[in-house]
């Protein structure tokens, strides 16, 4: 709006010798707010408000945090799977490659920007206006993801409650909600099989009618056009993941920080604890032996790449805002460069992982039924809902086993989605003051939001909604988000200034490394992932239920409408900034090395 104040940041007095004379910028001074920042120990103090940002408690809060956040679900459900499909320890190659290329540039470059401007994901854009609506792009995906993440969650929960049984429910047939074709998992083997389908696949064994038809209740559903009412159980479920994303939120990072000691260490506890029992097995060195197998010939296969490169993109969680938000809650002169190594390789370590405490219990499975380790091998809800607990379920002490194993993932999900949450509630209450002044009740409001959409996914039905987000909300939509973030930060504020603003906070410049990564590398990484993300995408899919066409284009419009922020908002802010074109391009995304322009 052609009212709307300009603030310009100024650094301290000694310092504006080399600050242009305002006149440049072509703006009257009754339009312009001038601000005085101050830099006393990392904090920002402003003489308009006397404000003074948050800091975390510790420095330990934080590192927790990016972890608790980066190591999330997919961790465990996923990269075991995708690196033993993709020829084994031959998956690593493209999957450190890209870590390195890619990967840890994008994660730094992220703890950089939200260190230095200690702004959230839209107005972190204050160093090139025209870019903010990449800002409200992340912050969206970021609430669409916790829509349904939040339901996975409560499955978890709802898996907890019902392994506090002697008996673990989903170990016999004689249960109300199984089938008349429901067969106990010691009378199938691979001569019962034959050749229709492999065992992960097999639909009427306890564990899946368990997941299937108790949890999901799909067997009511005839596809996503049949969702019914949500379901009682699953919704106090839901309700009790809200309240503990609440009160970890509430209070901002002084109550999050400390919830993560818990959150993010618990799952390293007990894959240790799941790893010791599964190598003590039958058949758990074949499972391993064929995780870390080397097929160096898979490399020949472009979906390898691809599915390397989205792996260690997703999984470090580059672009949801979530990086953005936490570190600008860091002092400013921490070194986040070694926060960067540090938690990236950690994440990747425990990817790697986790994969022997999973590949363990499959060979464990493949033994007992005895079938190839590919015939169990699974990702996704059907290895942790079905498949390990299944395999639990026949162990001494499986009450024990289940118990530590949900709350693994109940603490996996947890500290992710308080990531999320984190970036939405600092991104939007940082760009509208008001929010920040009543955080409490925006906290709420946001988590008790995401509480109405997820009501959607856990219908008879919910599980069709929920593939649907999984597919669109944060796919293309999140890589497009950092390419535009890439390409701002690296062309547009530039990576000599990007690696000054470093440098005034840690004392050194990146290296050429970082720079050519930031400026070349990273942005072609990404480029390049957009259109893979784009032309291997297809109908959408669950199991043998094809979604109808409409679906589809419902999921591109949820896609689009974060996407869009982007040119919309650019556009905006070339309408309502005075003069030609070429001004208009010019003062828009000019800033001075120790000036800062926020429109």
């Amino acid at each position: 709006m052609l009212g709307a104040k300009m603030n310009i940041q100024v650094l301290p007095e000694h310092k504006l010798s080399s600050v242009a004379p305002l006149k440049q910028f072509n703006v009257e001074k009754k339009e312009v707010e001038l601000i005085l920042v101050k830099e006393q120990n990392g904090v920002q103090y402003t003489n308009s408000s006397d404000e003074v940002r948050e800091t975390w408690g510790k420095k330990m809060d934080f590192l927790l945090s990016v972890i608790g956040f980066a190591v999330d679900l997919a961790n465990v459900w996923r990269f075991p799977y995708l690196c033993y499909k993709n020829g084994g320890g031959a998956f690593l190659i493209p999957y450190v490659l890209f870590l390195f290329i890619a990967g840890m540039p994008l994660f730094y470059m992220e703890l950089a920007l939200g260190q230095y401007n200690k702004e959230g994901a839209a107005t972190v854009w204050k160093i090139c206006p025209i870019f903010k609506g990449v800002g409200y792009t992340v912050i969206i995906i970021a609430l669409y993801v916790g829509f349904y993440y939040n339901v996975i969650i409560a499955w978890s929960l709802y898996y907890l409650f019902a392994s506090l049984t002697s008996e673990l429910p989903w170990l016999k047939c004689n249960n109300p909600w199984n089938s008349p074709n429901c067969t106990e998992p010691q009378h199938i083997n691979g001569t019962f099989l034959g050749n229709r389908t492999p065992y992960a696949k097999y639909k009427n064994t306890p564990a899946a009618e368990f997941y299937e038809r108790e949890v999901l209740h799909i067997h009511e559903s005839k596809g996503i056009n049949d969702l019914g009412l949500p379901r009682w159980e699953l919704a106090l479920c839901l309700i009790l993941v809200v309240f503990i994303l609440y009160f970890s939120l509430w209070k901002g990072v002084k109550s999050s920080g400390k919830v993560v000691y818990v959150t993010a260490t618990m799952p390293y506890i007990v894959l240790f604890v799941l790893l010791i029992r599964g190598i003590t097995l039958p058949g758990a060195m074949n499972g391993i032996r064929a995780y870390l197998h080397i097929d160096l010939e898979k490399l020949n296969d472009p979906q390898v790449w691809i599915d390397a490169a989205t792996q260690i993109f997703f999984s470090l969680g580059a672009g949801f805002g979530v990086l953005i938000a936490f570190a600008s809650y860091n002092k400013f002169e921490n070194n986040c460069y070694r926060d960067a190594i540090l938690t990236s390789t950690i994440n990747c370590i425990t990817s790697f992982f986790s994969g022997f405490a999973i590949f363990s219990v499959l060979g464990y499975m493949a033994h007992q039924h005895q079938v190839n380790i590919k015939d169990v091998a699974t990702e996704g809800a059907g290895l942790v809902f079905i498949i390990y607990p299944e395999a639990i379920s026949t162990l001494p002490g499986s009450t024990f086993f289940a118990i530590v194993f949900f709350i693994m993932l109940l603490t996996l999900g947890i500290d992710s989605s308080m990531g999320g949450m984190e970036a939405v509630i600092t991104g939007l209450s940082d760009d509208f003051k008001f929010l920040k002044r009543h955080r409490k009740l925006f906290t709420f409001a946001v988590v008790f939001g995401t509480f109405l959409i997820a009501l959607l996914c856990i219908t008879n039905g919910g599980i069709f909604v929920l593939t649907l987000l999984d597919a669109y909300a944060a796919g293309t939509s999140i890589l497009f988000g950092v390419l535009i973030e890439a390409i701002g930060v690296s062309w547009f504020y530039g990576v000599d200034r990007f690696s000054e603003d470093i440098e005034r906070m840690m004392g050194f410049k990146p290296g050429i490394y970082w720079r050519v990564c930031w400026k070349f590398v990273s942005p072609a990484f990404l480029l390049v992932v957009v259109i893979a993300s784009i032309v291997t995408s297809g109908n959408l899919r669950y199991d043998n239920y094809i979604f109808p066409r409409w679906s589809n284009m419902v999921g591109w419009s949820i896609a689009l409408s974060s996407m869009l922020f982007v040119p919309i908002y650019a556009i905006y802010k070339l309408l309502i900034i005075p003069g030609t074109f070429k001004e208009k391009s010019s003062n828009i995304c000019r800033i001075k090395r120790h000036i800062a322009i926020c429109f």
